[in-house]
């Protein structure tokens, strides 16, 4: 989680929402880090998690045998619950394990509003650990939206 918070925190240098991602690779090696790039890039998907996501897979793809789009037994690190897009984006990249810090009350997908990477209806269903620094993570979204 120190990894995806020091990401968060690169966030607001360029306007973006604070939140940070990390994937590891099942050895634990960061295969890939990133934060919100919206409003750098003007793009409304270069969410923290999907830039993270595609950046592992362009590393895992890159290497002698590389099935790069399945993430099976990596793990995802991010410091703010995944919304709905960033949730499909987790299943459809078979992500073994999701981490994340603070919880959002807004858009979550994951337990506050909806769960969709556990819906039993869909193919793949990653292990979940929510809250992890939820104090700290929360922390960086309200100093940045009290700005």
């Amino acid at each position: 989680m120190c990894l995806a918070l020091d990401a968060a925190a690169r966030a607001t240098g360029h306007g973006d929402v604070p939140i940070g991602a990390v994937v590891l690779s099942p050895s634990g090696e960061v295969l890939a880090q990133a934060a919100n790039e919206r409003e750098l890039t003007g793009d409304p998907t270069a969410h923290a998690e999907v830039l993270a996501i595609r950046r592992a897979a362009e590393v895992l793809n890159a290497r002698p045998g590389g099935d790069g789009w399945r993430l099976t037994d990596c793990t995802l690190v991010v410091t703010l619950e995944p919304c709905t897009m960033c949730a499909g984006a987790i299943v459809a990249s078979r992500m073994g394990r999701l981490v994340f810090g603070a919880f959002d009350e807004k858009a979550g997908a994951v337990a506050s509003l909806w769960d969709v990477v556990r819906d039993g209806r869909l193919n793949h269903r990653p292990e979940v650990l929510g809250g992890v620094r939820a104090a700290e993570c929360a922390s960086l979204l309200v100093q940045f939206f009290g700005r």
